[in-house]
């Protein structure tokens, strides 16, 4: 008699496989099921005392293989303890509200991610928009209709954040599912289930569609900036004639930047590619590091009060007052031409981009300045190497443009091989 093998199941079957069950083998009773629309569930069968039971574990790929098969292992060893892990479910799912739920989900899972930025916006988007709604409702009684009720109202106007949280909230009911909280269809589920009652995210809102200054009121955008006093208009300045994120400018330390050779390396550890960036300095933002002042016991180019980073909302802040400044004095303000939204500082990004392009500069130029993947492994190896006089000159031109200089006779850079 053939013994049936052990871990059947594998990641790539898990994530391909059509409908239909699949047993994992190796004396679990654990299976994956997959719908004819394509949505998959963990499943365990089990006996006790002699009654068959099916435990629901959560679906992938937030419940991963190693995790379906380790809460089998663990309600096996209930079953040989004599207890029924189906009827201890039962009795947990009446004990822990949603708020609950995150709160522990969060305790066990937060450690994973290496950007503090990160570990707080999952905490303040759930507590925000799901917290209200969701908080003090058991975990088990949570539906369709009561996801819905926490995406609806924003689903349109902030389509990104709605997305993130969706994925989240569906992360925590997951969470729930296998710790034995919950049982059943993970109704923050997107395919086969909210795609049906919500717009796709792609057709709400173009993906990094930040609200952006109009390429024609740039220069005054700009004039207006430089006016401005205080640490957190400074950073901006700094971020706009570097092109960089606001994170890498925020984050920004004394010993990242070289006057001398006038470079700014920032690590593989700050940057959202995990990959070193070199950014080259040019004249305007050297001159504002030179009167830069500095503080003692502090590493930080751009600090708070109290000598550690500026706040994420520190830099923002400056755009949303030059904009109530605009509005005040009875002008319309920079809004984006598109949307007609006040423009954010990640915008600025997007214009860099735009201008670029409209200069003629190579595409690739662009995108690699921007610190976005372009080409193979091999490729950007050569690219890190040899192109840091090629950046210095687009930025010098940047420069140029945001002083309102002439830069008609920008040479377009031939493409990057």
């Amino acid at each position: 008699m053939t013994r049936r093998a052990a871990n059947v199941l594998t990641a790539i079957k898990v994530r391909t496989a059509g409908p239909g069950k699949y047993h994992d083998g190796g004396g679990l009773g654990l299976y994956l099921r997959v719908e004819p629309n394509r949505s998959r569930f963990w499943v365990q069968r089990i006996a006790v005392n002699g009654k068959r039971r099916e435990l629901g574990l959560g679906s992938p790929p937030v419940v991963s293989l190693a995790e379906a098969r380790d809460a089998a292992l663990q309600h096996k060893k209930l079953v040989r303890q004599g207890i029924d892990p189906l009827a201890e479910k039962q009795k947990r799912q009446s004990m822990i509200t949603f708020a609950q739920a995150v709160e522990q989900y969060l305790q066990a899972k937060l450690g994973e991610f290496s950007n503090e930025k990160h570990r707080k916006q999952w905490r303040s988007t759930l507590n925000k928009y799901a917290g209200p709604v969701l908080g003090a409702q058991a975990v088990q009684s949570i539906g369709v209709r009561d996801v819905l009720r926490v995406l609806e109202p924003i689903w349109a106007e902030k389509t990104e954040t709605a997305s993130r949280l969706r994925g989240r909230i569906e992360a925590v009911l997951s969470w729930a599912t296998v710790a034995g909280y919950r049982e059943g269809d993970n109704p923050a589920r997107w395919k086969g289930n909210l795609s049906e009652m919500l717009a796709k995210p792609s057709k709400v809102a173009q993906s990094g569609n930040h609200p952006a200054v109009a390429l024609a009121d740039v220069a005054a955008w700009w004039s207006n900036l430089s006016s401005r006093e205080g640490m957190a208009a400074r950073a901006l300045q700094f971020l706009t004639l570097t092109t960089c994120r606001s994170g890498e400018v925020r984050g920004a330390v004394w010993d990242e930047i070289d006057l001398d050779t006038g470079i700014w390396t920032i690590p593989a550890s700050r940057m959202k590619a995990r990959r070193e960036h070199r950014v080259p300095l040019t004249i305007g933002a050297l001159a504002l590091l030179a009167n830069h002042p500095r503080m003692d016991g502090s590493p930080y180019v751009f600090f708070a009060p109290r000598g550690g980073a500026l706040s994420d909302m520190s830099i923002s802040a400056v755009m949303r007052r030059m904009q109530k400044a605009e509005e005040t004095a009875g002008r319309g303000g920079y809004l984006d031409p598109r949307n007609k939204r006040p423009a954010v500082p990640h915008g600025l990004r997007s214009i860099f981009r735009q201008w670029s392009a409209e200069q003629g500069y190579d595409r690739d130029m662009a995108e690699l300045q921007l610190a976005h993947n372009v080409g193979t492994e091999v490729e950007r190896a050569y690219q890190r190497s040899d192109m840091m006089g090629r950046h210095r000159t687009i930025l010098d031109a940047w420069s140029r443009f945001l002083r309102a200089e002439e830069t008609s006779n920008v040479v377009a850079l031939e493409s990057v091989r």
